[in-house]
């Protein structure tokens, strides 16, 4: 899986003029699911992602995490973090999940992120979507599990 992890004051997703997720301060995250993804990779990420310290403390260093502020997750699924366009200039998507597995482990992801009782929101799974933010920072990275599930995690 993918993800690209940006540190917000506020953010939200609207589907057909309809608002359907918005969060105060926490995190946005785009998530995508390549072929081959397993349960493994949503552990990865479900365990990396809120405890990322990327929050500042008191002296203003990144030493904190979601956990530790309190923080509230907008998960939004994005198929087109696998787009690849080293070749022409039409993205390919060949290493995108199928919609099933796909819907499947950004399903699980958000159900494993709300058992560690970390408020989340979320966007609509294979609908167009406009998502707002408020970047705190600016403050983005991003998270390959296939980069570290063999390693450590902590």
């Amino acid at each position: 899986m993918k993800a690209v992890i940006q540190r917000v004051l506020s953010a939200s997703v609207e589907v057909e003029q309809k608002s359907i997720g918005q969060i105060g301060a926490g995190l946005l995250v785009l998530l995508g699911a390549e072929k081959g993804d397993t349960p493994a990779d949503v552990d990865y990420m479900v365990e990396k992602i809120p405890h990322l310290r990327i929050f500042s403390d008191d002296q203003g260093k990144m030493n904190r995490s979601l956990m530790d502020c309190g923080g509230e997750l907008l998960v939004v699924s994005q198929f087109t973090l696998l787009g690849d366009t080293h070749r022409g200039r039409r993205p390919g998507f060949d290493q995108a999940a199928s919609p099933d597995l796909a819907r499947h482990l950004y399903d699980s992801a958000i159900a494993n992120f709300r058992e560690k009782g970390i408020p989340v929101q979320t966007g609509m799974f294979g609908a167009n979507m406009l998502v707002s933010l408020k970047n705190d920072g600016p403050v983005t990275f991003t998270l390959d599990s296939r980069k570290g599930i063999s390693g450590n995690i902590h």
